[in-house]
């Protein structure tokens, strides 16, 4: 009787030939992973600077028909009442600068908190900076309007790191 030895290997995958292909699918899901989380970066960025353009120009607005800016010193409070609480409050409604500032139909996240209390955050959950131009720490004429970004730190020195990622209207 002869053997057929050449024949007589056993089939399936050898454990280098599967640690090969894991490494692959590792690497890859790596890839897309850090891809998805720069997307998702430079998505929050462009919300952020759309909220502040139609804040800046809901304030602007504001102004014509109060002949001044809302007073406001640091948080978004004063600004909330100003562009949405104070007109929807009272009955019949008066003018609402920006209908996305209701607290009860909050789809885009543009505020937290309720009624009066609430504020206006930015797409990272961190309330917006306002300050009225006659501010002492104001850099605007008009009005500053600023979002702290993802790390929520600021120092208000351009050449300081924490302020690398704050979006602002000035």
């Amino acid at each position: 009787m002869k053997m057929k030895s050449s024949n007589l290997q056993p089939k399936g995958f050898t454990l280098v030939e599967m640690l090969v292909v894991i490494t692959i699918i590792v690497i890859l899901a790596g890839l897309s992973i850090g891809g998805f989380s720069i997307v998702t970066q430079k998505k929050a960025n462009s919300q952020a600077k759309i909220q502040i353009a139609l804040l800046s120009k809901a304030l602007e607005e504001y102004k014509l028909d109060n002949g001044e800016y809302p007073a406001g010193s640091a948080g978004s409070n004063d600004l909330y009442k100003a562009l949405y609480y104070n007109g929807a409050s009272v009955t019949p409604p008066e003018k609402i600068y920006v209908s996305q500032l209701d607290p009860d139909n909050n789809e885009l996240g543009w505020t937290e908190g309720t009624e009066a209390n609430a504020k206006i955050v930015d797409p990272w959950g961190k309330e917006y900076i306002y300050r009225r131009g006659d501010h002492e720490n104001a850099k605007n004429p008009d009005f500053d309007l600023l979002s702290v970004g993802k790390d929520g730190l600021t120092s208000g020195n351009a050449s300081d790191p924490t302020t690398a990622d704050d979006i602002d209207n000035f």
